[in-house]
């Protein structure tokens, strides 16, 4: 019995011809090793040791690490087998879900149609299978009084797989899935990093909520406009947005992300360091369902750095046309990105004077290549405390008004000026001084 059920799911998943990378992660290696090592063991039990009893011992051993080494691989994720095996669909990179972002199911080949039937099928049999034979083969492996406890959990969220009974029926679903959420890296995360030359998830992004950013709000109304644009398909501009140390340019940028992940935006950040691989970035997104911010923080240029060559081809586009679906959000604390010294200009009898002025001109002319600016001016008294009145409301600190901005105003003088970066700092001690609960995202 145990070979015959063993045998059968392991059959099963050989057999997948797209989905195979469902199982290669930790979770299902470790799958797959309980129901290897049951097989193993129940085909030839003396294989593992000299004689029966010393290969029989070693079995039983086995099977147990097995099982306890899945229970807790499924533990650490915190979720059933069942919802990790449907997880592990939505996200899984693989001709169909890759083609299906692009090209009508109708348009796609017949056989790819039928080897994505055929794998949902087996992968339904999988998800169906009860699990609990596992732990019960296992105590009759190793002789155990009681079996060994099996992993459960409540299922967080129900997708439409949980509620189809024939999954190659649902292969409309899946597709309309794939289109709006991506696929691979692109569905897991909706922030990312460029490390290494690859792209990297952040598991834990920093999530910032655009009711928080006050005092800006022209610039913010500017910059959520020009985002939907870029997430209803209409043209997006590049946006530089420069100013004051603390002005909130960044959190801006960041709010973006909470405010429109679930519309399929993803934020790329890009370090100075890494500006010419934008190219390579840039090339592998056009044909993706999700919108693309590149997002560069503190941008500036040394002398001799000719880096923002690399991000003028991507402003400006090459031969390759640069798809509607990215755009590149740069912060910097100054209007002109490139360092220009008195040195650099030419002086008024020099004979080469045009040329050097071409230099000149280039470099003072790169932040124009950003088709929206946005400027944020230092924050004076009032907007300071309007900043800390706001961000005390929200993080529901009772506190009378006069003394607020009383130690609002000392804080700045003591610290780092007038800023919404001050005000956030003031209220975050005042947070820890008052014991006032944290701010609510949903207040």
């Amino acid at each position: 019995m145990i070979e015959t059920q063993s045998e059968f799911i392991l059959k099963r998943i050989a057999s997948l011809l797209l989905y195979e990378s469902v199982f290669n992660n930790e979770v299902g290696e470790a799958f797959l090793k309980i129901l290897e090592t049951l097989d193993k063991g129940d085909r030839d039990p003396n294989a593992i040791g000299v004689d029966i009893r010393q290969g029989q011992k070693c079995y039983t051993r086995d099977c147990l690490q097995a099982y306890g080494n899945w229970f807790k691989v499924l533990a650490a994720q915190n979720r059933s087998w069942q919802d990790y095996l449907i997880k592990q669909i939505l996200e899984n990179d693989n001709p169909f879900s890759q083609q299906v972002q692009k090209t009508a199911i109708s348009d796609l080949p017949p056989s790819l149609i039928a080897a994505t039937k055929y794998d949902l099928q087996v992968l339904e049999i999988i998800y169906n299978w009860d699990i609990q034979h596992l732990s019960k083969w296992v105590k009759e492996v190793a002789n155990l009084p009681v079996a060994p406890v099996t992993w459960y959990c409540e299922t967080c969220s129900k997708t439409f797989l949980h509620q189809t009974k024939n999954w190659a029926n649902a292969i409309e679903d899946l597709a309309c899935y794939y289109r709006q959420n991506g696929t691979g890296i692109f569905a897991i995360y909706d922030a990312l990093r460029w490390e290494k030359g690859e792209l990297r998830g952040i598991v834990r992004a920093d999530r910032v909520d655009l009711e928080e950013i006050v005092g800006y709000e022209s610039q913010k109304n500017a910059l959520i406009k020009n985002t939907e644009c870029l997430l209803g398909g209409y043209p997006a501009l590049h946006v530089l947005l420069y100013g004051s140390r603390g002005s909130g340019k960044s959190s801006l940028v960041k709010g973006l992300l909470q405010k429109y992940s679930d519309r399929g935006l993803r934020l790329i950040e890009v370090d100075k360091l890494h500006l010419n691989d934008l190219p390579k970035i840039v090339e592998q997104l056009p044909e993706l369902p999700q919108k693309f911010i590149i997002f560069v923080d503190d941008l500036s240029f040394e002398e001799d750095d000719d880096s923002f060559k690399a991000l003028k081809v991507v402003l400006e586009g090459s031969l390759t046309a640069r798809g509607k679906n990215v755009v590149v959000y740069a912060t910097s604390n100054r209007r002109h990105l490139i360092k220009e010294f008195f040195e650099d200009r030419p002086p008024p009898k020099d004979g080469d004077e045009i040329h050097a002025w071409d230099t000149v001109q280039e470099k003072l002319s790169f932040s124009d290549r950003f088709g929206l600016t946005l400027t944020f001016e230092p924050a004076n008294q009032e907007k300071y405390l309007k900043i800390v009145t706001h961000l005390a409301t929200r993080a529901k600190i009772k506190i009378d008004s006069s003394l607020l901005e009383f130690g609002a105003k000392q804080w700045a003088t003591r610290h780092n000026g007038r800023s919404g970066r001050s005000a956030r700092q003031f209220i975050d001690f005042l947070i820890g001084e008052l014991g006032s609960p944290k701010i609510n995202s949903e207040s």
